[in-house]
């Protein structure tokens, strides 16, 4: 079976798509074209790479998430080091070994750039704050006078990936422009389900979303850095929250976290383990009940009505 997939933004429960993943490849699912915020852009690069479930789990569940936080001398002040990195650098850790890692596991596949893939294979969600607009990417780095062989997909992950105030933004500086800073995809859309949409599908496109009880949101906000942490908190949770439409609802995977969160970057083995059978089960479950021509049939009727 032919599909498209969109992979939702979620920090460390990404390692759930995996799992997902390896249940549409036993279906013998070919993916056609992929679509990621966030966590969902470093699955979808990889996947348009030309990845396997079996190749990514590795690399995935020994990387050590801490790390991905780049600290600095001043991270290492205590309160005061956080709050002087969000006044000088806009956000607390650097994001760049996020990139240099991707990289690495790009490269083996001889991808860099989003020219070295088909047209169209891969779409990447980020916000330009400096515009108040979303990006679409490759899609609209003619906005800023590039070509898909400008841009690697490194730097493009490492963009949707970078959580306001937890990590500095990206900022573009081009020939003749003003500066562009480019955040976390989710801002805008952090589950892009409806960018491979058109009226009469040949394949269809699937959505992979993570399910949450409620927001963990802690009611004592005693200093500023309280209060950032749970503004990025309640942003990127509640899209966990938010109502989707039953259409949306039918070609969705819906994965269960439990209580972890998009920034808990110490996982242990167990929570490591839960997240991956999370993935697989949650995916088997659907696949059981799909049936596309009968999902074809009810849109019309909708669309008709």
């Amino acid at each position: 079976m032919k599909a498209d997939a969109v992979f939702e933004g979620g920090g460390v429960r990404g390692i759930a798509f995996i799992g997902a993943i390896q249940a549409m490849e036993e279906e013998n699912v070919e993916w056609q074209r992929l679509a990621g915020t966030s966590a969902g852009a470093v699955i979808a690069a990889l996947l348009a790479s030309g990845y396997k479930s079996h190749e990514m789990r590795g690399p995935l569940s020994e990387i050590d998430f801490s790390k991905l936080r780049g600290r600095t001398l001043l991270n290492r002040i205590p309160f005061f080091g956080a709050l002087l990195e969000l006044m000088v650098n806009l956000g607390i850790y650097k994001n760049d070994l996020l990139e240099t890692w991707l990289d690495s596991l790009l490269s083996e596949k001889g991808i860099k750039t989003f020219a070295d893939l088909p047209e169209g294979k891969l779409k990447i969600i980020a916000s330009d704050i400096s515009n108040g607009q979303m990006l679409i990417l490759p899609d609209d780095l003619y906005r800023y006078g590039l070509t898909p062989a400008d841009l690697k997909i490194s730097t493009a992950v490492m963009m949707s990936a970078s959580l306001p105030f937890f990590f500095r933004p990206v900022i573009w500086k081009l020939k003749d422009r003003k500066k562009s800073y480019i955040l976390d995809g989710g801002l805008l859309s952090n589950f892009p389900i409806w960018i491979f949409d058109t009226e009469n599908p040949r394949f269809p496109t699937f959505g992979f979303h993570f399910v949450k009880d409620k927001v963990a949101i802690d009611p004592v906000i005693p200093t500023p850095l309280h209060l950032f942490k749970n503004i990025f908190k309640t942003m990127l949770q509640a899209h966990d929250l938010r109502h989707m439409n039953e259409e949306t609802l039918e070609r969705t995977i819906q994965i269960p976290t439990g209580n972890i969160n998009a920034t808990d970057f110490d996982l242990n083995q167990d929570e490591i383990d839960f997240l991956y059978r999370s993935g697989y089960t949650s995916t088997k479950e659907f696949l059981a009940k799909w049936d596309f021509e009968k999902y074809k049939v009810k849109r019309m009727q909708k669309e008709k009505n």
